[in-house]
């Protein structure tokens, strides 16, 4: 029998358990994912095409079941994950592109519908780099972003037929969704001591010790200009202006749809300031998620520190996800538990912290709270991680069917 599993997450953090509910037979896998990472040349693929939401983490969860192993399957990772190398010109792009047709080097095993494909979007890129040449440095572009590029400009500037369209080139046996419509948006954060954090490659870099109190989902990135305009007012001035620049988005029928019929729902692990809570601030998430069939609504705790989660605790997280999703008190029950690594077993020393006492408990903000050995070299185990998400789920519904 079927388990369909729908994951809330960003492009690595979740990655470890993505790989190992594929490797489970049987479950049915839908990854919900955001596009506002606008960090180095995702940001400036994202200037470049103003309108287009950041490829990055869909390319990236493109990669889950690729086998290095396998000439075919190396030759498709390669494709997403070449870097170009500085000073890369238009005309060594087309060498590239040229490579890939011929299946020269590390290419060479491309399968032949991949190889059209991937060949077909990228010329479409090209030519739009041909006609308009500036405002775009090659150095360092993923090159499976620009197949992205290319098949966002050949499918009339749809973001979320792009993914579709990429998912079927490089085979990808997961259900990849954008959590909107594909509405352009540009995140921004406050700290609490009043600092701005003004696009989404600040709020996961290094920072100072104090956390991030509020996340904004805005209209237009924030320009130097503003930037300056809006740091020099006091916190609350620029907390209620950010509010009223709101961008206005819907979301992805599909991604509903996966919420609404998966028999387990993930809030996975990662960035939570760039990769997860901007995606439950979309309309219509929570609802799907408390109208979902899922015996159980899980949130997996990081296994190691984030930038962006300085001052947080693993409490702190669950809370904050709760308050994103509009339901502080869980009243709605959209987590129903919170899975941590057991605090007894060796553990990254900067994961946040699980206070003394609480796998004890056993309960936090009416959620159950399950401790297991998840930590491999401070990721989340890939085997371990599933057969304890899919152990809840079990226990859940048999519970329910009582």
């Amino acid at each position: 029998m079927n388990v369909a599993v729908t994951m809330f997450c960003g492009g690595r953090g979740a990655a470890g358990i993505a790989r190992g509910m594929l490797g489970v037979p049987g479950v049915v896998l839908s990854l919900i994912v955001n596009g506002y990472d606008n960090g180095l040349s995702t940001g400036a693929l994202r200037r470049y095409l103003p309108g287009m939401l950041g490829p990055s983490d869909f390319r990236k969860n493109l990669l889950l079941h690729l086998d290095p192993a396998d000439p075919a399957q190396a030759a498709l990772a390669a494709v997403l994950d070449h870097r170009l190398p500085g000073g890369t010109t238009p005309a060594g792009l087309a060498a590239v592109i040229e490579s890939i047709d011929a299946r020269r080097g590390r290419f060479a095993a491309l399968p032949e519908a991949a190889r059209a494909a991937v060949t077909a979007d990228l010329r479409v890129f090209a030519r739009r780099l041909a006609a308009y040449p500036h405002g775009l440095d090659l150095s360092d572009c993923a090159l499976g972003n620009l197949v992205f590029a290319g098949a966002y400009l050949r499918l009339g500037r749809d973001f979320n037929a792009a993914v579709d369209a990429c998912a079927r080139t490089f085979g990808s046996p997961v259900r990849l969704l954008n959590v909107t419509n594909g509405e352009n948006a540009f995140l921004a954060a406050l700290r609490r001591d009043g600092s701005l954090l003004a696009d989404e490659a600040e709020i996961v870099a290094p920072q100072g010790p104090g956390m991030i109190t509020d996340l904004f989902l805005l209209r237009e990135p924030l320009g130097a200009r503003r930037r300056a305009e809006l740091e020099a007012l006091p916190p609350a001035w620029t907390r209620e202006v950010l509010g009223r620049e709101r961008a206005e988005v819907t979301p992805n029928p599909r991604a509903l749809e996966a919420i609404r019929d998966a028999d387990l729902i993930v809030y996975g692990p990662g960035t939570p300031h760039s990769s997860l809570l901007p995606s439950y601030l979309t309309p219509g998430v929570a609802d799907a998620v408390a109208r979902s069939r899922a015996a159980a609504k899980v949130f997996v705790v990081n296994t190691r520190g984030d930038h962006d989660i300085r001052g947080l605790s693993a409490p702190d997280l669950v809370d904050r996800t709760l308050a994103y999703l509009g339901d502080p008190r869980n009243g709605r029950r959209l987590v129903t538990h919170v899975l941590s690594h057991r605090a007894s077993a060796p553990h990254a020393p900067d994961a946040p912290a699980v206070p003394y006492g609480l796998l004890d408990r056993g309960e936090w903000a009416g959620a159950r709270w399950i401790g297991a050995d998840l930590d491999h070299f401070g990721v989340h185990h890939p085997g371990r991680t599933a057969e304890a998400l899919l152990a809840i789920r079990d226990e859940a519904a048999l519970a329910r069917a009582r």
